[in-house]
């Protein structure tokens, strides 16, 4: 878990890099990518990722290279990407490696195994992926995956993330 003093959004500094504060500006839903197994897997908070609609549809994500998430991806071919709601935001915490695990991160909620990974008992939307294509593209890894199937939940308060902090998505613009 890496706790960092400073905020790596804040404002006017010159010395900060200034990509990210573009990109911490955008803001996205959370999403939870899983790979593996409960027993044998990992999983990763992302919200840089778009949907490209098509035949078959695809995800596109930017994925820390040094994460374990990327080698289970790899590994297996497969993974679970949901979309996290508000009430989930300390499971965030905990695939993100802000939070503590204890018992590991597939303990901090429920999760069935399923072929493409570990997916939440939670109702939430999901959609299982198949790995199609990488390439490290700046300091991170693009994972272009197939849309195999997908379950849509009610969007009642999705999860944000926007300039380095979790927000709800009504207050997401304040």
């Amino acid at each position: 878990m890496t706790i960092h003093t400073e905020h790596p959004f804040a404002d006017n500094d010159p010395q900060r890099d200034a990509v990210r504060q573009l990109r911490g500006r955008l803001g996205g839903v959370v999403s939870l990518w899983t790979a593996g197994t409960k027993g044998n897997g990992a999983g990763l908070t992302i919200s840089s990722l778009a949907v490209v609609q098509g035949e078959p549809g695809r995800v596109v994500a930017f994925v820390d290279p040094l994460s374990e998430f990327v080698d289970h991806l790899r590994r297996t071919g497969t993974a679970v990407v949901h979309l996290l709601s508000w009430h989930q935001t300390e499971l965030a915490e905990v695939f993100a490696g802000r939070s503590p695990a204890p018992g590991g991160v597939f303990g901090a909620a429920e999760f069935v195994d399923t072929d493409h990974g570990p997916r939440l008992v939670d109702p939430c939307t999901w959609a299982t992926v198949r790995l199609e294509d990488e390439r490290e593209i700046g300091w991170s890894v693009q994972v272009t995956c197939v849309i195999e199937d997908v379950m849509t939940a009610d969007d009642v308060d999705p999860l944000v993330h926007r300039r380095g902090r979790y927000r709800r998505a009504r207050d997401a613009d304040s």
